[in-house]
């Protein structure tokens, strides 16, 4: 608490106590009365241990406030706040000026280095020396407080997707596919220059995957991203999406937690949104989110894109975005994004060699059984084939196990190669698939479950 908020408690009480007697139709009589009656009571007096006040102090505090009003109240400061009697002037100055550029040692250690160094020459107290540093806010912690505060500076790009400003905004619930209601999220990006938002979608989910989503439609849809500014929830700090930026050369730049100030212009798009959006929507007649991300994004492209805000001069975001398309990056023809977007993870291989994700079970080449193997799929997809890679290889595609296919596969006790048991299914797998009877067992699963199939066609 600090003494401003201190005065203000003592000036509430020095006014509870005079309050009942500013009346002005109490009688002369009567107020001397009331005096003493207040001055024989008890009180809890803020930042004193006395109990009592006098009838003395009770008058001097009506008169004050009779004089000059409630302000009156407020305790006297000392004219010699902040000045140490025990420390000159020039002794004074020295001391603080060596306490501002060493902000991490304390009073009584940076009065002993000047003393040492024959600067300071008094004696002070170390209760003394503590309501000094107090009164000019140079204790420690103070000291400390200060070369933490940033200083935030307002800032804007100049070019369309040099910055790019990302979040989530978390609104009211929408029935699902099965009537279930659940919240609706959003996900936005706002081009820091033009104000344009450049994605926004409602979702169930604020996994990284829907911030995915929106990086890949705005590179194919408009171009390069220089920089992704985003604060540091679960949806921006997954490890897949900053190795996916990072191959793509966009800097993601999180900002410092509990300091919203520098994601400004997504925090106020936000607002807009509640206002001029959600605020007149009727919630009761959206029908799924489907449906609320058509009205979301009619209002998007017929309001707020044509709305001039006052952070571009007058101008509206469609009309920046427009005069500056020209100066847009675009993505290299070259560059194959579907193949970056995949997720990599790492898995081994079983003995029987297969692997698992996501629960589902995939069966690889035997040559990698026991071994470490990178595996590659879209996540935002069914995963039902995998690319598998070791040692920077590729060895083809994993796919789901057919267990009842591996039931028509032996391994040959001499040459231990996989071979399909049954002849009528192997001849046909090796008219189907091009392949000798004896495979790998990978092969001889896939030629086993292709004949599988042919000999059920020929029955059915």
């Amino acid at each position: 608490m600090n003494s401003e908020q201190k005065n203000i408690m003592i000036q509430e009480f020095r006014y509870g106590i005079i309050a009942e007697l500013a009346n002005p139709y109490l009688q002369r009589g009567e107020l001397k009365e009331l005096i003493k009656v207040k001055a024989s009571r008890l009180y809890q007096i803020p930042f004193s241990s006395k109990e009592h006040i006098t009838e003395s102090s009770i008058k001097k505090w009506l008169s004050l406030y009779r004089q000059r009003g409630k302000a009156g109240l407020l305790p006297k400061s000392r004219e010699d706040t902040g000045k140490c009697k025990c420390l000159t002037e020039e002794e004074q100055s020295e001391f603080l000026d060596f306490l501002e550029k060493n902000h991490d040692i304390s009073g009584t250690q940076a009065l002993r280095a000047l003393q040492k160094q024959g600067k300071i020459k008094s004696h002070i107290s170390q209760s003394s020396l503590s309501r000094f540093l107090i009164a000019t806010g140079m204790n420690r912690e103070a000291r400390r407080e200060a070369v933490r505060k940033e200083k935030n500076l307002k800032f804007d790009f100049r070019y369309p997707l040099e910055c790019v400003q990302a979040d989530a905004l978390h609104t009211f619930g929408v029935p699902d596919d099965r009537g279930k209601i659940r919240k609706a999220i959003l996900i936005a990006f706002i081009d820091d220059a033009t104000r344009r938002i450049v994605y926004a979608n409602f979702s169930f989910t604020e996994k990284s995957l829907e911030f995915e989503l929106g990086i890949f439609h705005i590179l194919k849809a408009h171009g390069k991203i220089i920089m992704l500014y985003v604060d540091n929830g679960s949806t921006f700090v997954s490890s897949q999406t900053q190795r996916i930026v990072d191959i793509l050369g966009i800097h993601l730049i999180h900002s410092r937690p509990g300091k919203p100030a520098g994601r400004g212009k997504i925090e106020r798009f936000f607002r807009t949104v509640r206002e001029q959006f959600l605020r007149p929507l009727d919630k009761d007649s959206i029908r799924s989110l489907a449906d609320l991300n058509i009205r979301f994004k009619t209002w998007l492209e017929s309001d707020y894109h044509r709305n001039t805000h006052k952070g571009l001069k007058g101008e509206t975001p469609l009309e920046v975005w427009l005069s500056k398309a020209h100066l847009l990056t675009h993505m290299d023809s070259s560059i194959d994004l579907d193949q970056i977007r995949l997720h990599e993870i790492t898995r081994k291989v079983y003995k029987d060699n297969t692997i698992t994700l996501k629960g589902t079970l995939f069966e690889v080449p035997g040559v990698l059984a026991g071994k470490n193997v990178k595996v590659k799929y879209n996540p935002h997809l069914p995963v039902k084939k995998l690319e598998i890679y070791y040692q920077g290889e590729s060895y083809g595609e994993a796919r789901v196990v057919d267990t009842y296919a591996n039931t028509r596969v032996k391994r040959d006790r001499e040459t231990k190669a996989f071979v399909c048991t049954d002849e009528k299914t192997a001849s046909r797998a090796q008219a189907a698939k091009g392949q000798p009877e004896e495979l790998s067992a990978t092969s001889a699963t896939k030629a086993a479950f292709a004949a599988s199939k042919i000999d059920y066609e020929g029955r059915s």
